[in-house]
């Protein structure tokens, strides 16, 4: 069995020293107050049962309050003061200089916490060492300076998530819609180098992806950009292209006709689309921003963004290219084609793409047999968005946080070059338990944790207050997000709807659950879990109209924080069938993994808390191997289009380096208790050699997950 540290790296657990340390404990009181030999070992085992029954390695914090409560429990209250009061200097002392322990250990690579904080992230590379020395720094100044104690405390209980505390001390926001159109159209600055409108689809695909890069050292969060900003560029090199091939033709003493120049300079169109959605792919993948990873970045793939024509047919064509692409995947060190992480692909479902017989519909079983293969593209219905966001239809911001409707001074919807300026979320778990079933308690309790997210957002907000533009001048000042003076600050970006701020919340399925006995999707209990999202929109709307910031919603994909929350409340209620008993807690909305439920009627039931999560949401069916069976893909992709305004399909894409296995690499046990990955065929448990793509929360990850997240992968249910 291991344990984690306080450094976060995680060791075999030595119970001698949870005896020894009982023992100093109680050979520091009076012979009549002391334990007896048969109470020390009656703890020990006591402790060492409790341990072993987690399923998970426990924290070190977490053992001690264990010894706490037995010793406690044996009425050895001088024994226990002591023990506590040792405690007590020892926590003083390592907080007079909290960072230390967990920086080395980062260096060491023995940081287990920080191993599988983020899927995409490898912690033995340099530059994602440095950006999580710069992390640890700033997460302790947040916690010693910039945040009010109550807010701290909350988080560290997991009754609210404080999000991206290891930028908070920075002036960063969160996530964003890439105004790529103006940046193209109008130039733009990269590293103090003007960039003039590109004269090529080629170059403005490499001027796209160097602004990405720029922009992810930029923020924290996702970035999303649409090909429809650069599909006019297909046109301005097909014009280039007939100058040239009239010009090579007249030269050689040919005729140059119409017709055939034409026909010459399509096929060089077709192989320069090639060549730009290749540098995209390739580029996005291989190109490291600040903080070690490839950029978090999302392309929207939507048709009816253009007008008719040629540049929607120039459009289709570029769509249909990054599907191939994708397809086809990119190479892993052993030459063999994977499933990258990258870029995230949005296809969006319309009239003219849904049914067999309309003009697109090749590219949507193009986009089928893709997501069979990939993952990707994730889809929305253009039918469902435009009912519920005012008859509009556009991109979320990264994986799944979205912009509330915002008309400009000229009274139109925009979106592109607008934000998200931060999250908090609430575990409704620990609201619903907190409560202990009582209905009145639980609204009151509610009320209180609502307060503390408001003042928690507040503290995110007014961090970004008079922060100039000159800290980003790609975001802020050459069109990214804005055109703002040198020295102007980006206050007035904050208000009145241009960006947004998000509430979020976990685990709607077990606090329903908890306080009705039933999931949330039994007709009994679906009210409440309803009542419950529209309470939390109504206190959106309240702060709102109160502060003229765009308080929304957001379906919190929780990422390592499943197993935090899960810990934490487990702590604080022990093990409650149905509700804390696992090493994770639920996403937003969604269903519990394993719930059997018919991938259509997932689908249907989760619509109605989309609607209800204005700020961010996105579902999921999970299902088998389907690169044979493509008529049940457009089946379910027809369905997402007629009821559900963001969907997604989950399968698997696996490759063990040792032997070319191809198939789903599965998660096993170990002898300490552990889950970990292991080849079928080979055997192979040594995640280095192995590539494991997997649906987390809405992209794909690549590394690996800490032990909540991959107890969650491992008991999903197959929908279809």
């Amino acid at each position: 069995m291991k344990i984690i540290k306080r450094s976060g790296s995680e060791v075999t657990f030595d119970m001698s020293k949870i005896e020894a340390a009982i023992r100093k404990a109680n050979a520091s009181v009076m012979d009549s107050e002391k334990m007896s030999e048969e109470q020390i070992l009656g703890i020990t085992r006591s402790v060492e049962n409790a341990c072993e029954s987690m399923q998970r390695s426990p924290s070190v914090e977490e053992i001690q309050d264990m010894v706490e409560n037995e010793i406690m429990n044996r009425r050895a209250f001088s024994v226990a003061r002591n023990y506590i009061t040792y405690r007590y200097k020892r926590a003083l002392v390592r907080k007079a200089n909290s960072t230390d322990e967990q920086i080395l250990s980062l260096l060491e690579c023995n940081n287990e916490e920080v191993k599988q904080e983020n899927s995409n992230k490898n912690p033995t590379v340099n530059s994602v060492q440095r950006d999580y020395m710069a992390g640890e720094v700033s997460k302790d100044i947040t916690k010693r300076f910039l945040l009010p104690a109550d807010i701290v405390e909350a988080h560290e209980k997991g009754i609210i998530h404080f999000h991206d505390a290891d930028y908070f001390a920075q002036h960063m926001h969160n996530c964003c819609l890439v105004n790529l159109e103006d940046m193209l159209q109008n130039g733009t600055v990269i590293s103090e180098t003007m960039i003039d409108t590109p004269k090529s689809f080629s170059t403005a695909c490499n001027i796209a992806t160097q602004s990405i890069a720029q922009i992810a050292s930029s923020q924290y969060g996702g970035q999303s950009i649409s090909l429809a900003h650069l599909a006019p560029f297909v046109q301005v090199s097909r014009e280039k292209f007939r100058r040239e091939v009239r010009k090579e033709l007249e030269m050689a003493g040919l005729e140059a006709g119409d017709d055939i120049v034409n026909k010459i300079a399509e096929s060089r169109v077709k192989e320069e689309i090639n060549r730009g959605v290749q540098m995209i792919q390739y580029q996005v993948i291989t190109l490291m921003t600040t903080n070690g990873q490839a950029p978090f970045v999302t392309v929207f793939m939507y048709l009816n963004e253009v007008p008719e024509g040629q540049i929607r047919d120039d459009l289709a064509a570029v769509i249909e290219e990054v599907l191939h692409q994708r397809i086809k995947g990119v190479k892993n060190e052993k030459g063999v084609y994977i499933t990258p992480a990258f870029p995230k692909l949005i296809y969006v479902l319309e009239e003219d793409n849904i049914k067999e017989g309309t003009k697109y519909w090749y590219l949507t079983k193009l986009a089928a047999s893709c997501t069979a293969k990939r993952m990707v593209p994730d889809y929305i219905s253009e039918k469902i968005m435009r009912q519920l966001k005012d008859g509009n239809c556009y991109p979320c911001m990264g994986c799944r946080s979205f912009l509330t409707v915002y008309k400009n001074e000229e009274g139109k919807p925009q979106f592109y070059g607008r934000f998200n300026q931060g999250v908090v979320t609430l575990n409704l778990v620990d609201v619903a338990c907190s409560s202990e079933g009582s209905m009145d308690r639980f609204w009151e309790i509610l009320d209180e944790r609502l307060d503390l997210c408001y003042r928690a957002l507040m503290c995110r907000h007014n961090r970004l207050k008079g922060t100039p533009s000159d800290v980003a001048p790609i975001l802020w000042q050459d069109g990214a997000l804005a055109r703002l003076k040198k020295g102007e600050t980006i206050d007035k970006l904050l208000y009145n709807g241009y960006s947004t701020i998000s509430l979020g919340y976990a685990g709607l399925c077990e606090c329903t659950r908890y306080m009705t006995g039933k999931s949330h999707t039994d007709p009994e209990a679906t009210p409440f879990a309803l009542q419950v999202m529209q309470y939390l929109n109504d206190a959106c709307k309240k702060w709102r109209e109160e502060t003229k910031i765009d308080f929304s919603l957001y379906g919190t994909p929780l990422e390592s924080t499943t197993y935090k929350f899960a810990k934490c409340l487990q702590k604080r209620f022990g093990k409650i069938e149905g509700v804390t008993d696992k090493n994770y807690i639920t996403n937003s909305y969604h269903v519990h993994v394993t719930e059997p439920i018919d991938a259509f009627e997932k689908l249907r039931f989760e619509a109605q808390f989309q609607e209800l999560s204005p700020g961010g949401a996105i579902s999921y069916v999970e299902v088998p191997d389907m690169q044979n069976n493509l008529d049940a893909v457009l089946a379910v992709m027809q369905y997402i289009y007629d009821n559900i305004m963001y969907a997604e399909l989950n399968t698997k894409s696996d490759y063990c380096q040792k032997c070319g296995y191809n198939g789903e690499i599965l998660i096993v046990t170990d002898k300490d208790g552990k889950l970990i990955w292991e080849c079928p065929n080979c055997k192979n448990r040594d995640q280095d050699t192995m590539n494991v793509a997997r649906r987390t929360c809405g992209y794909i990850g690549t590394q690996f997950w800490n032990q909540g997240r991959t107890q969650e992968i491992k008991e999903r249910v197959l929908h279809l």
